[in-house]
This record gives structure tokens, C-alpha cells and sequence, in this order.
């Protein structure tokens, strides 16, 4: 693990018992990078975002100042705040949401500043109850503070901050569903050309959505500068970053990291993060980047967490979740929990997804109750092949979103690696682990 001293830039606060409150967050310089942001002009502000090369934290780590770029000019534009984080085992956003909402509230002040937009939309995960009350109760601290609303800090610029609830579809997590149950509609995701929301938005206005952790790093760029950012971790990958780490392991829970300058093995091992895993236990491997990802295996652990050499071996970053399965995991019971989540979340709007991904939920859990047969193996790659043709990754779109090419991971993973735990489910009527 690198023995550099290196800051803890989004989870700073989150020690402190009262860490959601305005009193502990002015007490370490919050809304400092807000005010010194509104002496700046607002291309100023984002050539800062720009050189820190801070990536998309929410799965798809493109460049928060290139998307930036792309928005439209139009007299009304929003900026929409993505705060639907429903991938299985991914929680390190509900962390911030709770314990720092006025960070993720400045971020996004100073996001709207540099882009001049006329209105900003919290989206929120609608389980995450506490998380609502926390930052509806922050906002109100902030337009009591000046923070926002009308000539902010007598700066002249005025913005208005709506936290909308969803109502727990995971497909709205996809920024083209979000926008489309911020409007009030089905969660269905548009059809990109002609929906990118930079360009057709909510309302069909030009729109810019970012994640909830990738605009709680803003206030810190604006602060330190860009160029600070940006000599954290190495290459496109830069700054630290926030993984949830779940599973076999004796000390779950979400860890900053410097990116790069890490690696799994650091995160998964080290005593002061994941700690290792129970006394007797050996890795058999390991999901890096949410349960939409393609798995790992013990001969990954030394992969430097970075976007670029994660995705030079076959896998993503993803939501941040990197969940660790030990020698007594049921890979077949792992891979038909993973699909069955995927078959209840899908929007039923493309028919591989819809279709697919229940075929593939009824064959998995056919072998795990010990009805399998042999030929459910191949039965099971045909199925997936439909869904994501030639099994690549990243996968092949035979659908609207990613969902549907996504579900193949886990099942992909889990055969090519350990078939012969399947044919001991089929042969045995049984998990061989029980």
C-alpha cells in the first residue's frame, strides 16, 4: 500500500458524529470552495474540473469536464444530481448522503455556477430514508446560510436545489430513466441518438448528470486546485476514490484510496482496510466495480486500482462495490441471486432483457435446487450469447441500456472459471459446499 500522506478528500467529516450537520461543516471550510468558486468566472470554475480529470464515480468514469463540455447552449438548462445508487452491494454514495449531504449540496452549487444552469434536481434512491431527511434538512441549512437560493453570498448568481425521491427501480440509476421518472413517467431509459441528456434532457432541455460522489469531490478541486487532483493516482485515473467493500472479509465497509497507487490486494488485505479474510479461508474471487462487472480471480489482487488497467483485464470499476467470495461460496447460488436481481430490475421495455434474463434466472435455479442437467451449462452460454453477442466485454448492445448486455457477467464468469462446481451441483442434486 503507498506510504504517501495522502488526503482524504470525500470522506473527510464522515468520523464525526454530527458530520451531517451545517455548524461541523462550515468548522472544516465547508462552502470555502463555494465562495471562493463564485470569485471566479464560471469557465474558470470548470477548467479547474477539467484539469483535475475527475472521472464519472457512478459506473462509467467518463470525464465530469468533458460531459461538462457537451451541454448545449440554451437560455434554460439543468444540472440533475444521481443519487440512485441501487447495484447490489454498493453503498459508499448512501455513506456521503447521510454523513456529508451539505458537501454533495456544494458540489453541486458550484457544478451550476460553472455551467450557468437554471435549476438543480437531487435525485435520491427513495430507501434511503434517512438520507432524505439529512439532506432536505442540510438544504434548508443551506438556504438559511445563504449557501443557496437568491444573489448567494451577494455573488449576483441565484440557484434553486429540489431533492426528488425515486421509488426504487435500479434501472433508474441509467441518467435517461432517471430523467424520465424525474418527470414523473415509467423509468423507461431513451434511445440514444437523439436523447443524450447534454443535448435533450429532462423537459428537453439540455441536462448534465453527475453522481453523487463525483460532484462531493468538487468543492476540494475548487479549494486545492485541479492540478492538486490531478498528481493523485496515475495516468486518465486520478484523484482517490470510494469503494464499498463487501462480503468475505473481516472488516466490510466503504474505504478512500488514493487511485492507482492501490491495488486489490491492498484494499482486501491490508489490517487497516478490508483486514483479510476469516482464519482458513482462501480467495476464489471477487467482483471489482458492482455486480455488473465481469469477476476477478486471485491472480488479479495485485491489479492497481485504475480504471484503464482494470479495464485492460476484462472488468470495470463500475459502481465502486467490490464484493469477495471466499473457497465456501456457492458460485451457482451467487451467479442466480446476481441474474434473478437483474430479471426482477429489468424495465421490460427491450426483449433480450425482459426475455433473457428470466430464461437465464429459471436455468440457474433449476441446478441450484438440484434439478439440473448437463446441457444446462451450454443451454445457459446460448441464452447469454442472445443477450450480449460473442460474450466481449465491454459487452455487445442488443438493447436501449446497458442492463441487458451487463446480466451475462456473472454467469460468463462463473463457468468459464468454476464449471465443475455446476456439474456438482447437477451431479450431486446439491451445492457440494453444504
Amino acid at each position: 500500500m503507498t506510504t504517501m500522506a495522502v488526503p482524504r478528500i470525500v470522506s473527510a467529516r464522515v468520523h464525526h458524529d454530527d458530520s451531517h450537520t451545517l455548524d461541523r461543516y462550515l468548522a472544516t471550510r465547508g462552502y470555502e470552495g463555494l465562495k471562493k468558486a463564485l470569485a471566479m468566472t464560471p469557465e474558470a470554475v470548470a477548467r479547474e474540473v477539467d484539469e483535475a480529470n475527475l472521472l464519472g464515480r457512478g459506473g462509467a468514469g467518463f470525464p465530469a469536464g468533458r460531459k461538462w463540455s457537451m451541454m448545449r447552449k440554451n437560455p434554460t438548462t439543468y444540472l440533475v444530481i444521481n443519487g440512485d445508487e441501487s447495484e447490489p452491494a454498493t453503498f459508499k454514495d448512501h455513506l456521503l448522503v447521510e454523513n456529508d449531504p451539505h458537501q454533495i449540496i456544494e458540489g453541486a452549487v458550484i457544478a451550476a455556477y460553472a455551467l450557468q444552469v437554471s435549476q438543480i434536481f437531487i435525485y435520491l434512491r427513495g430507501e434511503f430514508a434517512l438520507g432524505l431527511e439529512r439532506l432536505q434538512s442540510a438544504l434548508n441549512e443551506a438556504y438559511a446560510y445563504g449557501a443557496v437560493g437568491h444573489d448567494i453570498f451577494s455573488s449576483g448568481f441565484s440557484i434553486d436545489v429540489v431533492v426528488h425521491p425515486g421509488a426504487g427501480a435500479y434501472v433508474c440509476g441509467e441518467e435517461t430513466a432517471l430523467l424520465e421518472s424525474l418527470e414523473g413517467k415509467r423509468g423507461f431509459p431513451r434511445i440514444k441518438p437523439p436523447n443524450f441528456p447534454a443535448a435533450v434532457g429532462i423537459y428537453g432541455e439540455p441536462t448534465i448528470v453527475n453522481n453523487v460522489e463525483t460532484l462531493s469531490n468538487v468543492p476540494w478541486i475548487i479549494l486545492n486546485g485541479g492540478a492538486a487532483f490531478a498528481a493523485l493516482g496515475e495516468g486518465s485515473s486520478t484523484g482517490t476514490r470510494l469503494f464499498a467493500l463487501a462480503g468475505r472479509v473481516r472488516n466490510p465497509g466503504v474505504y478512500e484510496l488514493e487511485m492507482v497507487k492501490n491495488t486489490f490486494s491492498d484494499l482486501i488485505n491490508d489490517p487497516a482496510l478490508g483486514g483479510g479474510l476469516f482464519p482458513g479461508r482462501e480467495l476464489k474471487a471477487f467482483i471489482p466495480g458492482g455486480v455488473s462487472a465481469p469477476w476477478f480471480f486471485p491472480e488479479h489482487l495485485d491489479l492497481p486500482l485504475g480504471q484503464e488497467q482494470v479495464d485492460a483485464a476484462g472488468s470495470m470499476l463500475g459502481s465502486g462495490s467490490v464484493v469477495v467470495m471466499d473457497d465456501q461460496t456457492c458460485v451457482v447460488r451467487a451467479s442466480w441471486r446476481i441474474t434473478r436481481f437483474f430479471h426482477r430490475e429489468s424495465c421490460g421495455q427491450c426483449t433480450p432483457c425482459r426475455e433473457g434474463s428470466g430464461w437465464l434466472e429459471k436455468i440457474l435455479e433449476r441446478i441450484e435446487i438440484g434439478q439440473g442437467r448437463r446441457e444446462d451449462l451450454d443451454l445457459l452460454l446460448d441464452a447469454c450469447d442472445n443477450i450480449s453477442p460473442g460474450l466481449t466485454w465491454p459487452p455487445q448492445q442488443t438493447t436501449i441500456c446497458v442492463l441487458g448486455p451487463s446480466i451475462p457477467s456473472s454467469i460468463t464468469s462463473a463457468i468459464s472459471r468454476f464449471r465443475d462446481d455446476f456439474l456438482a451441483h447437477i451431479t450431486l442434486g446439491r451445492c457440494p459446499h453444504v
